[in-house]
């Protein structure tokens, strides 16, 4: 009965002692490397982001045809892994096995350095020779502005200028930004990496996203267009339970709230 009982209690054991023998910042390393290096290595990444706006062109040419003229035409567009890759950041934290933090952050856009997501800078190129604008609804904060403004103006984007340029102002939920262009423009089409950068349906908490997204599923490719981001994001809101976990239990959790077999 012993002969069977140890090994059984090692396999419980093991994780947890693993668990303590870890720093968090080991375990954000450990659990990140794999989604950073898809981001930058895989045929699979491009793809999938050139996908996304080849479907957005498509639906643009498609929604041109309908709308009407009262007013001028847009696009609203996320910027982070929607238009800029910033995956150089998050491998940095990888490499120095170091969770996230705002001055971190700050120091990566202060150098307006990021590199464009595929498809990204031809779609909005096409989308002005249409004669549709682009606004850029993110959430960066206003120190972040000037040089956001140039890594967009840099790579060569559309309408990157003040006016176009809209960043979060204390609120991360972006409808009442949306709401701001809605005034003035014909919103075609909206292209974000987080649900959030669509709707604020998405953003209420207590929201089952999931639930939403089957409600909404005939958006996604016509009117929504979805950018792959596996590093980060809302999705991580509804993994975590308790205040303010730290990383070693956000790691624990993740593993506890996988679906086996």
């Amino acid at each position: 009965m012993n002969k069977i009982i140890f090994p059984v209690l090692l396999t419980f054991l093991f994780p947890a002692v693993l668990f303590a023998q870890m720093s968090p910042g080991a375990l954000a390393q450990k659990d990140y490397a794999v989604a950073v290096a898809w981001e930058q290595q895989s045929g699979e990444y491009r793809a999938l982001s050139f996908q996304a706006y080849n479907f957005a062109r498509l639906s643009l040419n498609e929604r041109l045809k309908d709308t009407a003229a009262a007013k001028p035409n847009c696009v609203i567009v996320d910027i982070d892994e929607t238009l800029l890759d910033n995956s150089p950041f998050s491998a940095m934290q990888v490499q120095k096995g170091v969770a996230y933090n705002p001055k971190d952050w700050s120091a990566w856009t202060s150098l307006a350095a990021a590199d464009t997501v595929p498809g990204a800078l031809s779609f909005l190129k096409y989308a002005a020779s249409r004669q549709v604008e682009t606004f850029y609804v993110s959430n960066r904060i206003a120190p972040d502005f000037k040089a956001t403004l140039a890594n967009l103006q840099r790579l060569g984007f559309p309408f990157a200028d003040e006016q176009h340029l809209m960043l979060s102002a204390g609120s991360s939920d972006k409808e009442a930004r949306r709401q701001k262009v809605l005034e003035q423009h014909n919103v075609l089409l909206l292209c974000g990496d987080n649900l959030s950068d669509f709707s604020n349906v998405f953003y209420r908490q207590g929201k089952n996203t999931k639930e939403e997204v089957d409600r909404a599923q005939a958006e996604f490719g016509t009117h929504f267009i979805v950018l792959p981001n596996p590093m980060y994001g809302d999705w991580e809101k509804v993994l975590y339970k308790g205040v303010n976990p730290n990383e070693t239990e956000k790691s624990r959790q993740r593993i506890n709230g996988l679906k086996g077999f």
